[in-house]
């Protein structure tokens, strides 16, 4: 079947949305998706499958400033904690505030070990006071704590797809297969929809991480291969792309959202139980000696995260925080790699001495977290660069930097030593820039007060 394939202009207005209407999906599946032709490279992304590539990446990485893309490489597992002390099990946890919360929204929640360092972070969903939900997480404390009875509070999970799109067009495609007027759901608000011809539960968020228009469509799992397909059939007459894991590192380093996995490792590789049941360890590549682990995690303070804390509950890593805050060490910038040292790394390739090879558009392909590079000023180390990441609408390429808090200052240059820990190393010139780099471009709108009225009513 050919998801691509539009009506044709012989075809009358009945025609034309009989073709439109949502269907059963007919083709193998796999998990959550269809397997079309051209799926031939996938990634098991936590025990579930998703594409690899779906699109090419230099066409996807586009979509967010010209049409949308669909990605589904979050889905996974949804958690839902309910009770008389679900909020209370959470705010022992997280720095933040879950009382001063509004239901039908939702807040990224950031977990912290006694040392200060991001343990997980996770977008939740409050449906009301006694129920909370997540569909992204490890999930590793919130069990470990329910499991010690000091709780009144129910933990169950369940198999959902979560797609994601972003784009100028995303709530077009999301109106069209929903058939649903979403013009006024606000920012961090879902609300439950309805998907014409598919029996099932579903939900609407406007959240992402490109730093423009984004939403995701939530529901079973069942149904996913048929509203993924739904989606992409709805999206094609405006260009619909399908981003893969190999792509979606993109959005995050761009749009400046930092992501445990992409950027750094969680502090929960530091735990002994949690390694117990961990699926994976981490793999520490890049010149930063693969013995400092700590380089490889990171703190809500070296990632700008600080403004998330409230201190006013006893939360687990809170003595830490606040010590920190009162005499922060570093900050979280972008750096823009000279164009001509990273030609130099591919032209060493058809050398005897090559540089460590560069994939695209993710220097070190996921999960790299555990990448990072010596960043050094005048000859010192200030600080240490995560993957360098490509993007073909900007024709650059760029990392995220946790750096010594007067260690550079914006527009001076710095060198990153590309390379592994005791190997071949390539000084990279790179110039300081703002943790977003999308909005230091400022030529998108922000999700936060996109201009909606600009983007066209797909429920017509």
């Amino acid at each position: 079947m050919n998801y691509t394939s539009k009506p044709s202009k012989k075809q009358g207005c009945k025609e034309r949305r009989a073709t439109m209407e949502n269907k059963r999906w007919e083709g193998p599946r796999r998990g959550f998706l269809p397997v079309y032709s051209d799926s031939t490279h996938w990634f098991d992304c936590a025990s579930f499958l998703c594409y690899w590539e779906g699109d090419p990446f230099y066409e996807t990485d586009k979509s967010w400033f010209e049409s949308t893309y669909i990605h589904s490489g979050i889905s996974g597992y949804e958690q839902t904690i309910s009770g008389p002390d679900a909020a209370k099990l959470l705010s022992e946890l997280v720095m933040n505030d879950v009382y001063k919360w509004r239901s039908g929204t939702c807040k990224h929640l950031v977990f912290l070990n006694e040392e200060g360092l991001i343990d997980d972070h996770v977008l939740y969903m409050k449906d009301s006071d006694d129920q909370y939900r997540t569909t992204a997480g490890v999930f590793f404390y919130p069990q470990v704590n329910a499991a010690s009875g000091k709780y009144d509070v129910n933990i169950t999970q369940k198999k959902t797809f979560v797609f994601q799109f972003s784009g100028p067009r995303s709530l077009t495609v999301i109106e069209k297969v929903t058939q649903t007027d979403l013009h006024d759901l606000k920012f961090l608000e879902f609300r439950p929809v309805q998907i014409p011809g598919f029996d099932g539960s579903f939900e609407v968020c406007r959240i992402g991480m490109s730093g423009t228009l984004a939403y995701e469509i939530r529901g079973e799992e069942a149904w996913g291969a048929d509203v993924y397909n739904a989606c992409l059939v709805a999206g094609a007459e405006y260009g619909i792309k399908r981003l893969g894991w190999r792509d979606y590192t993109v959005n995050h380093t761009f749009g400046g959202f930092p992501q445990q996995t992409v950027h750094w490792e969680m502090a929960l590789f530091e735990d002994p139980e949690f390694m117990k049941v961990a699926r994976t360890a981490m793999h520490c590549t890049g010149s930063v000696d693969p013995a400092n682990r700590r380089a490889r995690h990171r703190t809500p303070v070296e990632v700008n995260w600080e403004w998330m804390a409230k201190f006013n509950h006893d939360f687990k890593g809170r003595a830490a925080l606040e010590k920190e805050m009162q005499n922060p060490t570093r900050k979280l910038v972008t750096l823009e790699f000279n164009q001509e040292d990273i030609i130099d790394v591919y032209a060493s390739q058809f050398t005897d001495h090559p540089y460590k090879f560069m994939d695209m558009p993710c220097a070190e392909p996921q999960q790299c977290g555990g990448h990072q590079d010596v960043v050094l000023k005048d000859g010192v180390e200030i600080g240490w660069s995560s993957v360098p990441t490509y993007s073909s609408h900007y024709h650059v390429m760029i990392s995220h930097c946790t750096m010594d808090i007067h260690g550079a200052e914006i527009g001076d240059e710095v060198i990153v030593k590309w390379g592994d820990f005791g190997g071949v190393q390539k000084d990279l010139r790179a110039i300081v820039r703002p943790s977003s780099y999308v909005r230091y471009k400022n030529d998108v709108q922000d999700n936060r007060n996109y201009d909606l009225s600009t983007v066209p009513n797909g429920n017509r």
